[in-house]
């Protein structure tokens, strides 16, 4: 027989723990896809903040640290100065990036740092019951917002790509959703930049992706996604934001 799927060689045999449906593990394929396909797991380090993406730790055969909740960009900073030659990359989900580590995000970004951040949008807090997180949309409701986020009380939601890229330092800054095919062969074409850029030393790169979360949302996996599409995606728009050809704004 023809084989025609493989794992990546740089992920473990772990059986996933993440829930149906979730998009941690489409996200984690493509990460482990990019760096086989760059030879570059000898060198790499993975940074695993709290939450979600804690677990990511199991699931891959990389030298790597668990580090506190928000702080995944601040540890990255400091191992990828102490060795330029180490490729670094930060995990993180939203309420990890854009709430208690906004200013770790915001400064190392400004900084340029030259590493990459992978960013999961899912609009919640998901390891810990469903909380609002800064990216929970207007009217979603939440364990901490029962009857809703409202702008009245809780504002708007943040859209991180868009507030990384009024800063001058960032190279890279770009947004795709765990939706469908198309959609997922276009994050790994952004992931892989991204970590091209780092190779290349050219400075900070992000790239968000929208992803599911069936459980907290108490939809099936199929229905989470067409949530993901119908809600997020006009809120949180697709796209590169910022490329080292198009400049700031790009």
């Amino acid at each position: 027989m023809k084989k025609i799927f493989s794992k990546p060689k740089v992920m473990t045999d772990e059986p996933t723990t993440y829930c149906p449906g979730c998009g941690h593990g489409i996200a984690h394929r493509l990460i482990g896809e990019v760096i086989d396909e760059l030879g570059i797991a000898e060198r790499t380090i993975a940074i695993w903040p709290v939450g979600c993406a804690v677990f990511g730790y199991k699931f891959f055969n990389l030298d790597g640290a668990v580090v506190a909740h928000g702080r995944a960009t601040a540890v990255a900073t400091g191992l990828k100065r102490a060795d330029p030659s180490k490729i670094v990359f930060t995990y993180q989900g939203d309420g990890d990036l854009a709430a208690i580590g906004t200013n770790n995000t915001l400064h190392t970004a400004n900084r340029g740092e030259n590493f990459t951040t992978i960013f999961i949008n899912n609009a919640t807090y998901g390891m810990t019951g469903g909380q609002m997180a800064p990216t929970t949309l207007v009217g979603q409701k939440a364990t901490t917002c029962p009857y809703g986020r409202s702008i009245q009380n809780e504002g708007y939601p943040i859209r991180m790509c868009e507030l990384l890229n009024t800063l001058e330092a960032p190279v890279y800054l770009a947004r795709e959703a765990l939706i469908g095919p198309s959609h997922i062969r276009k994050a790994k074409k952004m992931i892989k930049r991204a970590f091209k850029l780092q190779i290349e030393r050219k400075g900070f790169s992000l790239v968000e992706l929208l992803s599911s979360c069936p459980t907290n949302l108490r939809l099936s996996p199929g229905e989470a996604f067409k949530w993901v599409e119908k809600n997020m995606v006009p809120y949180f728009p697709l796209g590169e934001f910022r490329t080292p050809e198009g400049g700031k704004n790009a």
